[in-house]
Formats: C-alpha cells, sequence, structure tokens
C-alpha cells in the first residue's frame, strides 16, 4: 500500500498527511485494494455503495445507461480522484451508475460508515476528513454543473468548443490532454460519434484547434468561439 501514499497525498481527503498519518487513518478506517483490468466493471448499476473508491492508478469512468442502452459517461476519474462517494454519503446503498475500468488501475475502497463515525481511540482526524469529504461532495457538484454547460450547446460544434475551452483553462496549458478516446468522448458530450469526428475536422480545417489522439491544442480562440443557447 505504501507505494500509493503520494497518489493519496494528493486526494482532498489526505492532503498534507505524512506517512505515519497516513497509516493511521486507513487501520482506523479500514481499507480493500482491487485490481481492475481495462474495460472490466468496477461495479455495476444496482451494486452496493456503502463505500466509495479513490483511483490509486489507471481510470474509473462512471456510466449511465437509459432503458434503450444509449451509454453517457459521467465522469473519467484519474489517479487521487474519487468516485461513489455522493451516494455513500447520501445513503444510496444501490448505484444508479455504473463504474468501468478506463484503463487497468487499482482501486482503494473506504467504507464511508467507518470514516463519518468518530472510533473509541477518538482520532483527532475524523473531524478533518468529514470536513474534507464536504469539501469534495460541493466539488463534485460544480464538475457536474460543469457537464451541464456542455450538455446545454445546442450543437456538435458548440459543445466540443465549450469543452475544449473549458480543458484549456482547467489545466492552464496549451496543447492539453483530454481524458477520453473519441467514442468516450462522444458519449461524454452525448452526441453521435461519427458527426462528432467530422466536426473536428471541420474545426482543424478552419485553423480553429490541432489535435493529435488524445492532445488537442487551441490555436484560434475567435474561431473556437461558443454560440450562446437561444
Amino acid at each position: 500500500m505504501e507505494q500509493y501514499f503520494e497518489v493519496l497525498q494528493k486526494n482532498e481527503l489526505f492532503k498534507g498527511a505524512d506517512e505515519g498519518e497516513l497509516r493511521s487513518m486507513l487501520s482506523c478506517m479500514g481499507y480493500t485494494v482491487r485490481h481492475f483490468s481495462k474495460n472490466n466493471m468496477i461495479w455495476n448499476l444496482g451494486a452496493d455503495t456503502k463505500s466509495f473508491g479513490i483511483v490509486l492508478e489507471g481510470q474509473a469512468q462512471v456510466i449511465r445507461e437509459d432503458w434503450f442502452g444509449t451509454r453517457s459517461i459521467i465522469a473519467a476519474v484519474g489517479p487521487g480522484g474519487v468516485f461513489g462517494e455522493a451516494f455513500a454519503c447520501a445513503g444510496v446503498y444501490k448505484s444508479p451508475v455504473a463504474v468501468r475500468a478506463g484503463m487497468d488501475g487499482t482501486v482503494l475502497f473506504l467504507n464511508v460508515e467507518k470514516l463519518l463515525t468518530v472510533c473509541g481511540n477518538a482520532c483527532k482526524f475524523h473531524g478533518r476528513l468529514v470536513r474534507r469529504l464536504t469539501r469534495m461532495l460541493a466539488r463534485k457538484n460544480i464538475e457536474l454543473n460543469r457537464k451541464i454547460e456542455f450538455m446545454s450547446r445546442r450543437t456538435t460544434k458548440d459543445k466540443l468548443g465549450a469543452f475544449l475551452l473549458s480543458e484549456y483553462g482547467r489545466q492552464e496549458t496549451n496543447p492539453f490532454p483530454i481524458a477520453f478516446t473519441r467514442a468516450e468522448l462522444a458519449d461524454y458530450l452525448g452526441v453521435d460519434r461519427s458527426a462528432m469526428s467530422r466536426e473536428l475536422s471541420r474545426m482543424k480545417q478552419a485553423g480553429a484547434i490541432d489535435y493529435w489522439k488524445n492532445s488537442f491544442k487551441i490555436l484560434d480562440f475567435e474561431k473556437l468561439g461558443v454560440g450562446h443557447n437561444r
């Protein structure tokens, strides 16, 4: 487990904790670690969510499917990221979403009841963990609002433009990588993959962007301009 301490220290829950504190926290709360191969399910729709996951390596994709089997990627969670905490804290113990391994990886699972309940040893860090978990939930709400902003755009071009501008602003670098393949990006934005690929080609030909695999560069911000919703 020690090989993952550096990743955990980047997570909001454990930020600032030294290795000794991390050992004490994990020992007190109890944890399980599981390894997953790419495209394997981390948990299925309806799975028990009394625990939430922290990605130690690889990527977890949170997926929702409608009655017709149409898949939408809600989020892609990389190392140090968390999934399932909102359901666990809300007492929604049957997951309304599925979680799939986007690549080979490892996940740490923490039981939310043990995290929220002060133990008999009165560990000093429990109150701090609760405060930090509250902040994490608030930030997850902000991230969902970010996706709503993309989805609310009327055209595929505007959805792509809003997404790329948001990633540029979030990462503060140009070029910048995205966490999705083309198919996954289409699922995330809720657009047809072929239509999205055509739009990306048009944007590239127009000199608005350049890209190579999952790396994008904004060349002309005005040409990438996102239309207003009507």
